[in-house]
């Protein structure tokens, strides 16, 4: 089998989906983008360098490493175009990447895969490429919800998709009925460091907690893309916030390291589950 092309972005994920595949016994070409990736761990992987704006740089890069797939994982921030570096094939594109970001950051990702497509290679998505990393149906831990997080569980998804049909957000908090948090651009972790400033009348305290975190995936999204992701340091962030669990949409959500996170919860007093909403 021809090696994976990597093209990451920023966070856990890229470095996860690269262990994963390569643990699968497939070589991974990592390109980390310029201006969003400043982790280490690519010195463990075949790797180059390069701007968003280098295209056709990126597009050889990948050829001479005998890449076939292509998948695009991580934070990819939306750039300066006026300071991006750009090669020949980037200013020709340029129009294009403009008029996609203005659109959402979906819809930038969705414009880096497509280059890449055009030029014979295969876009595939973390679940395809690294099977490992994705949430499956069912508790990944001890805690089990009651039913007063069941219901919880079910509004928060419902919030999540009819805010993701907007591009706003995968992630949403409800306690008891009541929304106490919904994700935009700030991210997971920065909408879970509000919740305890809310009045411990709405929220979970130390003593009993209350709540839960949904992430989902938006309606909109690409699922090749961006997949909501969860890792060991959302389950302290979540307990932090005093809430009693988190859920994900089961098939279409990511969970780094699941062996950590479901010993971290189970250490934290918190669930884990994968939803089928």
């Amino acid at each position: 089998m021809s090696a994976l092309g990597l093209i990451a972005g920023g966070g856990e994920l890229p470095r996860a989906v690269a262990q994963a595949v390569r643990a699968s016994g497939r070589a991974v070409f990592v390109v980390p983008l310029v201006g969003s990736v400043t982790e280490d761990w690519v010195a463990d992987f075949p790797h180059e360098f390069l701007s968003p704006g280098e295209p056709g740089r990126i597009v050889k890069a990948m050829k001479n490493a005998g890449v076939t797939q292509v998948l695009l994982a991580g934070r990819v921030d939306r750039p300066k175009f006026s300071e991006m570096k750009l090669d020949a094939k980037g200013m020709l594109l340029l129009p294009k990447a403009i008029a996609a970001a203005k659109k959402g950051d979906d819809s930038l990702l969705r414009f880096i895969v497509g280059i890449c497509e055009d030029e014979g290679f295969t876009a595939v998505s973390v679940a395809e490429a690294a099977p490992a990393l994705v949430a499956q149906d069912g508790l990944l831990g001890r805690v089990v919800p009651d039913s007063e997080h069941q219901a919880d569980i079910l509004k928060a998804f419902k919030i999540v998709h009819a805010l993701g049909a907007l591009d706003v957000g995968q992630a949403a908090v409800v306690c008891e009925g009541l929304a106490l948090a919904v994700e935009a651009a700030e991210g997971t972790d920065v909408m879970l460091a509000r919740i305890p400033s809310l009045r411990e009348s709405l929220r979970g305290t130390a003593d009993k907690k209350r709540g839960v975190l949904v992430k989902a995936l938006k309606p909109t999204q690409d699922r090749k893309t961006d997949l909501p992701v969860v890792g060991v340091q959302t389950v302290r962030n979540a307990a932090a916030a005093f809430l009693a669990g988190i859920a994900l949409e089961a098939g279409a959500a990511l969970i780094l390291d699941k062996a950590a996170v479901a010993a971290e919860a189970d250490r934290l007093g918190l669930f884990v589950t994968g939803v089928k909403p």
